[in-house]
């Protein structure tokens, strides 16, 4: 190994990402400010704001509501009394805050009975949480006995130990939203370095023309890759045992109560999102490298604070407010809602999600349609 070709090796790597600021800011300031954001998000993150929906038995003791009523209340849940379980789950159904809790006449080694929404299964835990460390330690003061059992049930779908059940809706978004934006991004990196579109803008042909083609073009491709996704995600090929070969399944199973198709269509609207936003910070970028510098920027944010991997009710209050201008949140929650409650495209908390999904699709491509002239060099 000749020491001079190694020194003049190293010279030109440092020289080269010395110059490169993109590089320089991903290797330096990207690590900083993601890991600042995780740690904030843990340290800081608040307990979500419990309303309990509080359904007494004709048959128990009044001393023993009050008394829990000022046990639950005290423990800073919020208390509103409901004169039945059919009206307490109709409060949980329409308030996915709210957690409706069922008393039997004798609390003494009796079941009380939990009720959530369960539209957002990895948030309900903590107000699960909440609520039993309260309603355990008052029930036995109230009753001077055992603690009761405690059960747990949602109004939409029904507990389940998958694991995947409550991240389903979320990492389905998430990575189909990461992969369609790193395949529209580097590929409209390409058109461009390999002389293509500026060919295409040597012609008559509009920039918004350009844009919107190129949009359609890879939206093709996004929509077959929503498909392959999401037939490997919900369906299951049960294969039976083949000689030596014992009996295996393909794909995930997970479970969903609404319409399969409502749940592409959903996708769909993020991956063209997904392909708006990678024609869009492509025009920004000179290397394959920077389209994916634009990873820890736009998209770790987005997978830190639209509830794939925390709760947004246990976000400091601060970050909150961010998650409205995050079209992956609005993916998750309307996935959730088909996943989990079974919604239909009449449901209004649904169709405000697709709009909006629409409306940054649309967005997106106009701004890139703004910034083509980037794309000429």
């Amino acid at each position: 190994m000749n020491p001079r070709r190694l020194r003049a090796i190293v010279r030109r790597v440092v020289a080269e990402i010395r110059r490169d600021r993109p590089s320089l800011a991903l290797l330096f300031i990207a690590p900083v400010v993601v890991t600042g954001l995780l740690t904030f998000i843990l340290r800081e993150a608040e307990t979500p704001a419990v309303t309990a929906v509080l359904v007494t038995s004709p048959d128990a003791p009044a001393p023993i509501a009050a008394a829990l009523h000022i046990s639950l209340t005290s423990g800073g849940i919020t208390v509103v009394d409901a004169p039945d379980e059919v009206s307490a789950r109709a409060d949980v159904r329409v308030n996915s805050g709210w957690v409706a809790i069922l008393l039997p006449p004798n609390l003494a080694g009796g079941t009380i009975t939990i009720v959530t929404n369960g539209l957002n299964p990895q948030a309900e835990g903590a107000q699960i949480g909440a609520v039993q460390k309260v309603l355990v330690s008052a029930a036995v003061a109230a009753a001077g006995a055992r603690a009761p059992t405690i059960t747990h049930e949602t109004v939409y779908g029904a507990p389940s130990t998958d694991p995947m059940v409550p991240f389903a809706p979320a990492i389905v978004a998430f990575f189909l939203y990461f992969f369609v934006y790193l395949l529209t991004g580097i590929s409209f990196l390409r058109e461009r370095t390999g002389g293509t579109l500026e060919r295409l803008m040597a012609t008559p042909v509009t920039r918004s023309e350009v844009v919107t083609g190129y949009a359609i073009g890879f939206g093709l491709f996004a929509t077959v890759q929503v498909a392959v996704v999401l037939t490997w995600a919900l369906g299951t090929l049960h294969v039976p045992a083949l000689g030596p070969l014992p009996a295996f399944a393909i794909g995930l199973g997970i479970p969903v109560v609404g319409s399969p198709v409502i749940a592409f269509l959903v996708v769909v609207l993020l991956g063209l999102g997904a392909v708006s936003l990678g024609i869009f910070l492509s025009t920004f970028a000179r290397t394959e490298l920077q389209v994916i510098q634009f990873i820890p920027v736009v998209l770790v944010p987005q997978f830190l604070l639209s509830g794939v991997l925390f709760p947004v009710d246990t976000l400091p209050s601060m970050l909150r407010p961010l998650v409205a201008v995050m079209p992956l949140g609005y993916a998750v929650d309307a996935l959730r809602q088909v996943f989990i409650g079974g919604a239909d495209l009449a449901a209004g908390a649904l169709q405000a999600d697709i709009y909006v999904l629409a409306l940054v699709a649309v967005l997106f491509a106009w701004i890139a349609s703004l910034t083509i002239r980037r794309e000429v060099v």
